[in-house]
């Protein structure tokens, strides 16, 4: 009996100091051995198949960044000291298998992906030491990811971030093992993707975002060529890019362009929409959904498809529409609605690719097999409930906790949050086993999981690492680690040994463990406005406990923001009206 007390105490301690190797995500198994490898200049790489040269190569380029040193890739593994195999063993996509031993080590996989991430952990366990020369522990860590989806949405539509940050977040993607880029590049601020065969969508489409409306400014976008090349850079850090073309709302950017498919106006939302009474509207659409699609590889549209309710009353005041829906028989908007979307989804499907969509598409018959929706709205669980019932493959997107524009802290004044909740590192790393049932939990249909960030009140590149760190970590460990392996303590000492990688990089954080380290990066200060109790009219000082946040003029943002300035010029901040999602 003391014999098993006494094993069982050496495992669970051995267990503790695997949970602090600083790896993140946690892999799902780590055990030490005996003595330590040598890492010098002398090491060199090899691999056991050509087509894992470009690998080697993107980590030798890495531990020189990041240590200092160089070392030599080799075309084969015979005589190197790091060896990558490729293994006829069958794994999950992106599982590896990375042994450290004194005189090698040693990154096997069934899968290109796998090998990636083998090294990916590796290069984290290195940066974890000190610069020139280390050493490293002996240990074999058997890994592979929860989902096959993990996912980080940026929206450029409100506010355009250009090449540079967008790699340099492709990059971190990388380093945190996450795989899906889903590109929102299109909405009522601005078209942000050139069409060849319509370049006023761009040329008009694309002038202003959230904050700068001026018809003078330039207009800002990616070029078909620049999309190339981002998509060429994720595909070499395995990730895939989807490229989001909202419709029928959110269509306003693009209606400026070609004001001839616009579905009308109504308070508070102009050209809101799409016009679905006009054949040429599909052919249009038809036509950016072609041209699209031949840039991006993936094999994936996000067409949205959500909030059209918003300016959907437009629809019922065109004399037009009214006689299509009674031609038709279109009981309601919302008939037309589907209508107008399964229409476009049939273009997609068409061309070999599959149909991605907000939530609020699982009220179209959509074709199961063919079908991702993304659940967003966690105020209604019915339409997850539905989505699974209709057998469509779901990704998990929830505002509450992966909405990314939501505060993070108590002590934070910029930024939305539902209903005074928000959104943690730690509720994000413990999502979506705090939040999901059980069978929702062990339904195959549920792909994995996204952080959206959408830009209203993020103009800067320094908010957005704000934003973005630390909870992209959190994002990580949600969509990557078994939640048996989890362990949040370890997580939260792993995060803060992590803090010098983002230093090092120039990379403005929030910093949970010091709220004082990097104040609050602000490009919008909110007025807070209070509302006086009765009784404090009558010479009572109690504090109101509601305020609200609203954009103020530049004058007021610029005295109220002293620790950040934004890097945007010429920015109007009129009060807009507050969206649903965006």
């Amino acid at each position: 009996m003391k014999f098993k007390f006494l094993a069982a105490l050496l495992l669970f301690s051995g267990y503790l100091k695997a949970q602090n190797l600083n790896i993140i995500p946690q892999p799902r198994s780590v055990v030490n051995g005996t003595g330590t490898f040598s890492f010098n200049s002398r090491v060199s790489i090899g691999v056991s198949d050509t087509s894992l040269t470009p690998l080697a190569i993107y980590f030798q380029k890495e531990i020189a960044k990041a240590n200092g040193l160089v070392i030599n890739v080799n075309n084969t593994d015979t005589a190197s000291s790091i060896k990558l195999i490729l293994s006829n063993t069958p794994q999950t996509t992106g599982a590896y298998i990375l042994k450290i031993a004194p005189d090698r080590i040693i990154i096997t996989a069934s899968n290109k992906e796998g090998i990636f991430y083998g090294l990916i952990s590796l290069l984290q366990i290195i940066k974890d030491q000190p610069q020139g020369d280390i050493t490293l522990a002996s240990n074999e860590i058997a890994d592979a990811p929860r989902y096959q989806w993990r996912g980080l949405m940026l929206d450029e539509s409100r506010h355009f971030f250009g090449k540079q940050k967008v790699k340099q977040l492709l990059d971190w993607m990388a380093y945190y093992k996450l795989n899906k880029f889903h590109w929102h590049l299109t909405d009522v601020q601005g078209w942000r993707i050139e069409i060849k065969k319509y370049p006023r969508l761009t040329l008009v489409g694309g002038v202003g975002d959230y904050s700068d409306t001026s018809a003078e400014a330039a207009p800002k976008y990616y070029t078909q060529s620049d999309i190339k090349e981002i998509v060429s850079y994720a595909a070499q850090r395995f990730i895939t890019v989807i490229p989001e073309i909202d419709m029928p709302g959110h269509a306003t950017a693009a209606n400026r362009a070609y004001p001839e498919y616009s579905g009308g106006s109504v308070a508070g939302y102009p050209n809101f929409t799409f016009n679905p009474a006009k054949e040429e509207t599909y052919k249009y659409l038809a036509d950016i959904i072609k041209e699209t699609t031949a840039i991006f590889p993936s094999k994936m549209m996000h067409l949205g498809g959500d909030e059209v309710v918003l300016g959907v009353k437009a629809w019922s005041l065109d004399t037009a529409i009214a006689h299509m829906m009674q031609a038709k028989g279109f009981a309601d908007v919302g008939a037309l609605e589907r209508y107008f979307f399964k229409r476009m989804t049939d273009t997609v499907t068409s061309l070999g690719s599959k149909i991605l969509a907000w939530d609020e598409a699982v009220q179209t018959d959509l074709p199961a097999g063919k079908t991702i929706i993304f659940w967003w709205r966690q105020n209604l669980p019915g339409q997850l409930s539905l989505a699974l019932q209709k057998n469509y493959q779901v990704v998990l997107c929830p505002r509450l906790p992966l909405y990314l524009d939501f505060l993070q802290d108590a002590s934070h004044v910029s930024g939305r949050n539902w209903k005074g909740v928000f959104n943690r590192v730690t509720d994000i790393y413990n999502f979506p086993d705090r939040q999901l049932a059980t069978d929702q939990l062990a339904s195959n249909q549920i792909v994995g999981v996204q952080a959206n960030i959408w830009t209203e009140k993020i103009a800067s590149e320094k908010r957005l690492d704000f934003m973005l760190f630390p909870r992209i970590a959190g994002l990580a460990e949600a969509g990557w680690t078994a939640p048996e392996v989890k362990n949040e303590a370890a997580f939260n000492q792993k995060l803060q040994a992590g803090l010098k990688n983002w230093d090092a990089a120039g990379i403005y954080y929030f910093n949970p463990f010091d709220l004082a380290a990097h104040p609050e990066a602000i490009d919008f200060a909110p007025v807070i406005i209070k509302k006086i109790p009765v009784n404090e009219r009558h010479g009572h000082h109690h504090r109101s406990k509601k305020t609200s946040h609203t954009h103020v003029s530049k004058k007021g943002r610029k005295a109220a923001s002293k620790t950040h300035k934004p890097s945007s010029k010429g920015k109007s901040s009129k009060s807009k009206p507050h969206k649903k999602r965006k």
